[in-house]
């Protein structure tokens, strides 16, 4: 009876619940930590391997600044890939805040597990100083024959052995504890080198847009004849309108479904750039800032930050999705009807031609590419080959 109940002590002491309750710690997850502090050091170094060497990208531009045209084009295509990098960077900020906040999860969720074995631990180590060499010597004693006392010992050996499971459990532990608090450091390292590099990255976007903003007022100061300035910019909306309205010439001649998916039906337009309400240059006449005359200015321009989100202002098929000297980067939208609208100077594409959008889709990314010296978004639309207010739709 005394066994009995020293063995029911010896069960409680123990702890049921303590066989159960804890997350298996296993050679993989051990291994799966080593394995994300070894990505994330990959990463920290594939970060440094991106970064854009400013000064290389300078010395190719030099080569094209006696031709303007082919100028602009090669600095807005370096605009467009550090724009992407910074993009790229920005995701991985994210994905890299997210994963930090798992991995911190995971170590409170291994600290408090470690804590509960500690617990159980202290309970069985105290109630075998007190009872333990007490109920072995009485299960031997009391046992009934030779095969009794057999399998008496048998019992004495899974104690012992379940005390290393236990205690290897405990180690694992400690183990998985250490490896995951090097991990969250590694990835704490990663994130703050990915910060880093978009802040460089931007420095890089800022300087090349100011080569760009000087080298087209060194142009336009250069042109000593007002006249021949107006005509270079009448030359260049010129042919701005002529692939405006070849895109649309060839919409309409396509009769296949591709781009009469959608029918205007009225609605009003979602604003292109949300949290950018500031208009810094409005549709109409108005003066132009360098050349000193009233010129028509086809679209309004939202000043906004570059990167910041362009969104399709309303249903339809994406017609272009293309670069153009003094477009720039742009997206062309057609909503049926004969009603398209033109999102201009964008730093990134994020649709092509072909693909339906629906309102509020983010289409592309404010920019200076183009014939622009500052980022923003210059927002057309066209009614029937012609430009019209975009007043006339906006909310």
């Amino acid at each position: 009876m005394y066994l009995l109940v020293s063995i029911t002590i010896l069960v409680t002491a123990l702890g049921s619940s303590s066989i159960t309750s804890y997350a298996e710690v296993t050679e993989e997850s051990i291994k799966a930590k080593e394995a994300q502090i070894s990505q994330a050091k990959k990463e920290r170094q594939d970060l440094n391997n991106a970064k854009t060497d400013l000064e290389k990208v300078k010395k190719e531009l030099e080569k094209d600044k006696s031709d303007l045209n082919n100028y602009i084009a090669e600095l807005d295509a370096s605009l467009t890939d550090i724009q992407s990098k910074i993009d790229a960077l920005t995701t991985q900020i994210e994905e890299k805040e997210a994963q930090i906040e798992t991995t911190t999860n995971e170590l409170n969720e291994a600290e408090a597990i470690q804590q509960g074995q500690y617990e159980a631990m202290k309970k069985r180590i105290k109630f075998m100083y007190e009872k333990g060499n007490t109920i072995y010597v009485e299960l031997l004693i009391e046992a009934g024959s030779f095969a009794d006392m057999l399998n008496k010992a048998q019992y004495i050996e899974a104690l012992s052995a379940y005390d290393r499971q236990k205690l290897n459990e405990y180690i694992a532990t400690t183990q998985l504890i250490t490896l995951t608090k090097e991990a969250l450091e590694q990835e704490k390292e990663t994130l703050d080198l990915a910060k880093e590099s978009r802040e460089e990255e931007q420095a890089n976007l800022e300087a090349l847009l100011q080569d760009k903003s000087n080298q087209l007022a060194s142009v336009q100061s250069d042109i000593s004849n007002k006249e021949a300035a107006i005509a270079e910019y009448e030359a260049e909306i010129k042919a701005e309108d002529a692939a405006i309205a070849a895109l649309e010439k060839e919409v309409a001649a396509d009769k296949a479904a591709l781009y009469s998916r959608y029918t205007y039906d009225g609605g009003m337009f979602t604003w292109p750039c949300p949290s950018y309400t500031r208009i810094s240059d409005d549709f109409g006449m108005r003066m132009h800032p360098t050349l000193g005359v009233e010129k028509m200015h086809n679209g309004i321009d939202l000043a906004a930050p570059a990167g910041s989100a362009i969104l399709a202002a309303y249903n339809g098929t994406v017609v272009a999705a293309a670069y153009e000297g003094s477009m720039g980067n742009y997206v062309m939208i057609s909503h049926g009807a004969g009603l398209y609208t033109v999102y201009m100077h964008c730093s990134a594409l994020y649709v092509s031609k072909g693909q339906d959008v629906t309102a509020g889709t983010k289409i592309a990314a404010v920019g200076s590419t183009g014939r622009s010296t500052g980022n923003h978004l210059h927002f057309g639309v066209r009614l029937n080959g012609a430009y019209v207010s975009p007043w006339n739709y906006l909310k």
